[in-house]
Parts: C-alpha cells; structure tokens; sequence
C-alpha cells in the first residue's frame, strides 16, 4: 500500500463549502416549508436566499475549476463493471469482499458513483437551482408578462431537495464503508488515500 494526493486542495474546498451549504439550504427549507421554527420565517428566507447565492457561485467556480483541471473526465459515465460494484455494495460489503474497483487519482471514481455524482450534477442540483431562482424571481417574471405558477415550480424545487437529501443520506452512509468507518471522509479532509501498488 501507498500513500497518495487523491483529492487536492481546491477540490477538498469546494466539496465541503458545497456539502455546508447544501445541509443549511435544507435544514432552512423544512423551517421554510413549517417543519419547525429557529429563526423566524423572515429570517429563515432571508438566510436561505443567501446560501442559495453563495452556492451557485460555488457551483459555478467547481465547474470552472473541473474545467480548467480536466477533472470533468472523472464523471464521464461508463456501465463496466457496474455489476461487479453494485453486488459489492448489497452483498460483498457484508462478507469484507474486496472492492471490485481499484481507485487512483486519475480514476477516483467507481461506475456507480460516475452515474450517481453525474445524476446530481447535470439533473438534480440545474433543477434546484433553476427553481429556486424561478421562486426568487417570481414577482419580476409576472411583471415581465411570464405566466408561470409559483406552486407548480415550489413544488419542483421541494421534490429535488428531497432528492437531495436522499443523495445526502446515502452519501454519508457510504463513507463509512472504507477500511475504517472514517478512512475516506479523512481522506476528503487531508487529501490523501492508500491505494494498492
């Protein structure tokens, strides 16, 4: 085994302001939606309205980065050895079979994670975000003459966040399936990971 940089710095960076954000944006929106009350629904808007700022500019400066970086490559979707995987998570993890898929720097991503982080990326967070901004902008789009109906979009944006949070849940569930429940979110805080020679 050795050692490696798996993750860089910037990347560390966005994926954790990204994984706050999203957390706050929706533990605001259940308050939003009368869940329960912390803030005050005013202030609750107001917080929610700037964390939804805050990540769209995070959003839009990781696409630039996976841009720039050709990281974008990690998410190019393929279907070999899925089944491999996929019997690895249901079935393998409970009798310690060893992972199917061999992660490196160049290639950190299995092909279920590949399909799941592309499905978040081009589907559930344009969706959220496009929404979110619809409901913002609800007002100025009436003024503008776009006959659009405000429950129809909160609606949308409430089923992707649910999305999001199911994301979230297994997300979490499955960093704790490395060699120790805290290999890889370790790994996401220094950067670094073993990896067979």
């Amino acid at each position: 085994m050795k050692q490696v940089i798996m993750y860089k710095g910037t990347e560390r960076l966005w994926h954790w302001l990204q994984a706050a954000l999203i957390i706050f944006l929706l533990l605001t929106g259940f308050e939003l939606h009368g869940t329960y009350e912390i803030f005050g629904y005013k202030n609750t808007y107001e917080m929610h309205a700037l964390a939804a700022w805050i990540l769209i500019i995070v959003t839009i400066f990781a696409i630039i980065w996976h841009i720039c970086t050709r990281e974008w490559r990690q998410y190019i979707p393929t279907l070999k050895d899925i089944d491999k995987v996929i019997h690895c998570y249901l079935i393998g993890i409970f009798y310690d079979e060893p992972h199917p898929y061999k992660k490196t720097p160049e290639a950190k991503l299995n092909p279920l994670q590949r399909l799941s982080y592309l499905s978040i990326l081009l589907f559930i967070l344009p969706v959220l975000i496009i929404s979110g901004l619809v409901c913002f902008f609800y007002n100025e789009l009436q003024i503008m003459g776009l006959s659009i109906s405000f429950e129809t979009f909160a609606i949308i944006h409430t089923i992707s966040a649910f999305l999001m949070l199911i994301f979230l849940v297994i997300h979490i569930y499955m960093t704790t399936t490395g060699k120790t429940p805290l290999s890889y979110t370790m790994a996401m805080i220094t950067g670094r990971e073993e990896i067979g020679e």
